[in-house]
């Protein structure tokens, strides 16, 4: 068996996230999802096919954007973790949410770690 991690980091997009009401206009969010994936073995043949195409990950975070948004960054990470969970070759996964622009000098956050 081979395991690899899979790194997403720092990817920024826009989206409603929030309870309060100037949070009902899309702001930015920075999400960094890193996943442990087990292969019966390593590629041998250098081809996508032989491993996780990361792609999924960037379009479902794009479709989970575009939604109708989430009231809590803790939905927003679990939703993530599902999506990635979804691959049974992935067998852990961190997820990181960060809105970026809620506090002038801070950032906040939640992270969340899940293996099968």
């Amino acid at each position: 068996m081979a395991e690899y991690s899979i790194i997403l980091d720092q990817f920024d997009v826009a989206m409603r996230l929030g309870i309060h009401p100037h949070e009902a206009e899309p702001q930015r969010v920075r999400l960094s999802v890193e996943m442990t994936v087990a292969y019966a073995a390593a590629p041998s043949a250098d081809a996508i096919s032989e491993v996780l195409d990361y792609d999924f990950l960037r379009d479902g975070i794009h479709q989970l954007a575009s939604g109708p948004g989430f009231a809590l960054q803790e939905t927003l990470v679990e939703a993530v973790a599902d999506l990635c969970l979804a691959d049974s070759r992935v067998r852990a996964v961190t997820v990181r949410s960060m809105k970026l622009d809620v506090y002038p000098d801070a950032r906040v956050g939640c992270e969340i770690i899940r293996r099968r």
